[in-house]
């Protein structure tokens, strides 16, 4: 059990979202969290051991302006928790950031083809498995919907993901499989989380995903695609 947060939006300063965010789902992981935000720079992913407060103070010698971002608490399932087992994990060029909750029953075998095929890694997690792919389909695709398509389309187990892009800087892609997974619904900004305590400082309207369901937000919108890939609209729920 993991805690994910996300954020697009122009009114509020990404960074304090994801860490406010990540306060409230605390509970689902402990062991470490990390925080993954688009800059000029690119993709800059901080993340620390032990408790949230540990990343709170680290993150003080930044000083960032970014619109969108993924967070991440962690309960250690494959791997330690460490620094470098920590999400979210960059694929290998560092373009693309990711974010996981479950398990992925076949990552072993998905490791081992992207080995063979001169992929390399630098924690011991499943999760940077699903990072990698990503990176992998998203330098063909250049599409965030299409590539968590083919990424899911190989995992098996019961997940929730979150993708972020260097050249998409507004805009982040989610998808759920049997792991919990709700889309928040602001004014200029849109929001994932794991729980809904995690958005109500703001916005009370919510999108429940059902499994197999893929989210592409971007400050201004939320587009909803079910398992078959058809966009569709889910009732908003207002808390």
């Amino acid at each position: 059990m993991c805690g994910i947060i996300g954020y697009s939006g122009t009114n509020t300063n990404a960074v304090e979202v994801l860490l406010e965010g990540l306060e409230k789902v605390e509970y689902r992981g402990y062991d470490s969290a990390g925080i993954a935000f688009v800059t000029d720079k690119g993709i800059q992913i901080e993340k620390k051991e032990g408790k949230l407060d540990n990343l709170r103070n680290h993150m003080k010698q930044f000083e960032v302006l970014s619109c969108t971002g993924i967070g991440h608490t962690r309960w250690a399932t494959h791997g330690v928790p460490t620094d470098r087992n920590a999400h979210p994990h960059y694929s290998e060029n560092r373009d693309v950031a990711l974010i996981h909750n479950g398990i992925i029953e076949n990552y072993v075998e998905i490791r081992t083809e992207l080995e063979k095929e001169g992929f390399t890694f630098k924690s011991d997690t499943d999760s940077e498995v699903a990072a990698v792919l990503f990176g992998k389909y998203y330098n063909e695709l250049g599409d965030l919907k299409a590539t968590m398509d083919k990424v899911t389309h190989e995992m098996t187990g019961t997940f929730a993901l979150a993708a972020i892009a260097e050249d998409q800087p507004e805009k982040f892609v989610a998808y759920r499989k049997n792991a919990p997974l709700i889309v928040g619904k602001g004014k200029g900004c849109n929001f994932v989380a794991s729980d809904f305590s995690a958005l109500l400082k703001y916005t009370k309207d919510v999108y429940l995903l059902e499994t197999g369901d893929t989210v592409v937000l971007t400050p201004d919108s939320v587009t909803i695609y079910d398992e078959s890939g058809k966009e569709i609209k889910r009732e908003t729920m207002h808390i």
